[in-house]
């Protein structure tokens, strides 16, 4: 008999974690939460590497870089600045949006912080991320009072799917572009083109290939865990071919292009396994510094314009999680929409307030989603690793893009096949899903999708004269997708360089 209550003891804290985050009712497990928490980390484990080279590597308009210190000092600390708040606020997300999304430094948004903002003159990397704080404070507000709820809501149905099929592209290019699968061409008026001069070269690219057929073939036999057995498998076999063949970066240390390199990571086994975390970046802001630096319209403008950029992307982010993960309701909004808008907002400011630029949500969680994640558990994981990648940083160095790109294709294919749910002869619905879906591969921005389609839309509505279809907010979002599109001659008119 005690034996029996010992059992049931030690059982009930997981009934209580299974109620709480619903795993059960959301038709999900143990394992699948954890596989899928694992393949997000993954598959952007990228930026804890990637985002120091962005923000690491350049100096602000006064010559300083990030902490005051060397360059190669100031990559360090982000490196950590970026892992810990990607860490703390994934978790945060899984605890109380119960949701398996995965936050950490935006790009794009890193970009802009960067190079057109810190470099303005006068302007310092404190001044710059004073603004991110700034931004995530309104978000929140907006949060708060409701405000970005009620736009959410306002997105017709046919936008929605859009989005969801927009990105799915989107996250494909990503997966093609970083593999070096499709790349950019040296000349002519082609933009991409297959490989090196339209061939498949190198062996990065046969590792891509590799991982592709792989998750394929595991995905179409039914095999649990398929994305992260690709993965793996990519990734040890990038490893075994550095060792034998010595391949190198894409760029060599004296700054030579190596076409048929590795993109980012060089995968090979690190000297150091362990690596001391220093925070020296964390509180290092000025909330208002900017406002002095460059005058109120212009910093104004720019807190605009980084808000615009993280409000749709998020919106358009959670939609596409929650499609993967069949989490949407009747009317395509995600379960603890409210939390998971307001974590978002938290995480751009905290983003700011560490000097990683704004965190925002990654869409690279449908990887984890496609790999059975459906809580906030799998965020739990996927946060829980980052906070491990801060010590363990030579460690996470080890996956290649190659070798992560192929989870990311795979999931684009899942994604798009909900682009049979929209009305393709509904040309009011169509037209504007069709420039949300294309827009965002080919400007390489969610936000850019978002805003073509709503633009769109509402132009379309008003030419058939059936203005009061189309909801207050999306009139009003729309307007402020005009503004956004229109920045520079904004500027320009208001006298602001």
């Amino acid at each position: 008999m005690s034996s029996r209550t010992d059992l049931g003891t030690a059982a009930a804290p997981l009934r209580g974690l299974d109620n709480y985050f619903t795993m059960t009712r959301r038709g999900s497990s143990w394992g699948r939460e954890l596989r899928g928490g694992v393949v997000t980390f993954f598959t952007m484990a990228y930026i804890v590497v990637l985002n120091p080279l962005i923000i690491g590597t350049q100096a602000d308009s006064t010559g300083a870089f990030l902490g005051g210190g060397s360059v190669e000092s100031a990559q360090a600390k982000v490196a950590v600045a970026t892992a810990v708040v990607a860490g703390v606020m994934t978790i945060l997300m899984g605890v109380v949006a119960n949701y398996p999304l995965a936050l950490a430094a935006g790009l794009g948004l890193n970009v802009f912080v960067t190079f057109g903002i810190a470099k303005l003159p006068g302007m310092t990397w404190e001044d710059a991320m004073g603004l991110v704080v700034l931004e995530g404070i309104v978000l929140v507000v907006l949060v708060l009072t409701g405000f970005r709820a009620a736009v959410f809501h306002a997105v017709p149905p046919s936008l929605r799917i859009a989005i969801s099929v927009g990105i799915g592209l989107f996250i494909t290019i990503i997966g093609f572009v970083d593999s070096g699968f499709v790349r950019r061409t040296a000349v002519g008026p082609v933009p991409v083109e297959l490989g090196v001069g339209g061939a498949l070269q190198g062996w990065p690219t046969i590792v891509f290939l590799v991982g592709l057929v792989v998750i394929s073939a595991l995905l179409v036999r039914a095999v649990r865990g398929a994305l992260l057995i690709g993965i793996l498998v990519s990734t040890a076999l990038a490893i075994v071919v550095e060792a034998v063949f010595e391949v190198g970066p894409n760029i060599t240390a004296q700054g030579e292009a190596n076409p048929t390199g590795w993109g980012l990571n060089v995968p090979r086994l690190p000297d150091q396994i362990l690596a001391t975390p220093d925070l020296d970046l964390l509180g290092r802001f000025s909330l208002l510094g900017s406002f002095r630096a460059i005058g109120v319209a212009a910093a104004v403008l720019l807190v605009f314009t980084l808000i615009v950029a993280d409000f749709f992307d998020t919106m358009g982010t959670m939609v596409a999680v929650g499609a993967e993960g069949a989490l949407l309701d009747a009317d395509g909004v995600p379960p603890n929409a409210d939390r998971i808008l307001l974590v978002d907002s938290l995480a751009a400011a905290a983003g700011g307030a560490a000097s990683v630029s704004s965190n925002t949500a990654y869409i690279e969680s449908t990887a984890g989603v496609a790999e059975g994640a459906r809580t906030g558990i799998a965020s739990i994981v996927t946060g829980v690793l980052f906070l491990v990648a801060a010590v363990f940083a030579p460690l996470v160095r080890i996956v290649p893009y190659e070798a992560a790109a192929p989870a990311l294709v795979i999931v684009g294919f899942v994604m798009m096949l909900q682009v049979r749910s929209i009305d393709w002869d509904d040309g009011e619905a169509a037209i504007p899903a069709f420039l949300t879906i294309v827009v965002m591969p080919f400007t390489y921005s969610i936000t850019a999708g978002i805003g073509a389609g709503f633009v769109m839309y509402a132009v379309l509505k008003a030419v058939r004269g059936r203005w009061s279809e189309v909801h207050p907010l999306m009139w009003f979002s729309a307007g402020l997708f005009v503004v956004y599109f229109a920045i520079d001659p904004v500027k320009a008119l208001l006298g602001v360089s």
